[in-house]
């Protein structure tokens, strides 16, 4: 098993042996336990769902109340299925902690971004604005023109124009796993995760 399910915890730093300081995101990761398992024989594909965060049972609707307790599995927030290249060592019930992970080597994580509403397209794309002469005075952060004149006669797909900014599911690649600390499920990666802290986020060794 190479990928696991936690929560950004935040921004800290940590100090090396020399005395520099990295700085790190925090994530709690896992425990994650197995709630079904999928093989080719029965479902076609090798697959894990893994669930993270226990909940109170009342908060599971009637289906998933029902999958969980057919697995014997306390009922989680999140649930979700990781391909794999074999299940023969895995089994329902089974959990997969922090420890998957070890110090030097290197994850990529996948969040949601931080969603910052409606811009416009300087702050959106860096578009420089117009000039500030020539009895301009509500066109300094305009985009200006968009169109053709007779041919196309339409504005392209993909147009950069102000619009939604953020909120888009991203993944950063290669982040150095700077600490481990397995009895309170916390793994330390150097650089910045997307997403606001408290947010639900996938760590996967890089590949």
């Amino acid at each position: 098993m190479d990928t696991l399910f936690g929560r950004k915890i935040g921004m800290t730093r940590i100090f090396l042996e020399d005395g520099a300081a990295l700085p790190v995101t925090v994530i709690q990761a896992g425990p994650c336990p197995v709630v079904q398992v999928k093989s080719e024989e029965t479902d076609g594909y090798n697959a894990v769902q893994l669930g993270f965060e226990e909940i109170r049972e009342k908060l599971v609707n009637m289906p998933m109340k029902g999958h969980f307790k057919k697995n014997g599995i306390k009922a989680t927030r999140f649930l979700r299925e990781v391909r794999v290249d074999s299940v023969d060592d895995i089994e329902v019930g089974g959990e997969f902690k922090v420890d998957i992970f070890h110090e030097g080597e290197y994850v990529d994580v996948t969040g949601v971004s931080k969603g910052l509403g409606f811009m416009g397209t300087v702050r959106r794309h860096g578009f420089g604005g117009g000039p500030k002469t020539h009895g301009q005075s509500d066109r300094w952060r305009a985009p200006g023109s968009i169109g053709q004149s007779s041919y196309p006669s339409r504005v392209f797909k993909g147009t950069r124009m102000s619009g939604r900014t953020g909120g888009d599911r991203i993944t950063v690649k290669n982040l150095l796993v700077a600490r481990i600390d397995p009895e309170n499920n916390l793994i330390c990666v150097r650089g910045a995760v997307p997403g606001k802290n408290h947010t639900f986020v996938k760590i996967r060794k890089s590949r």
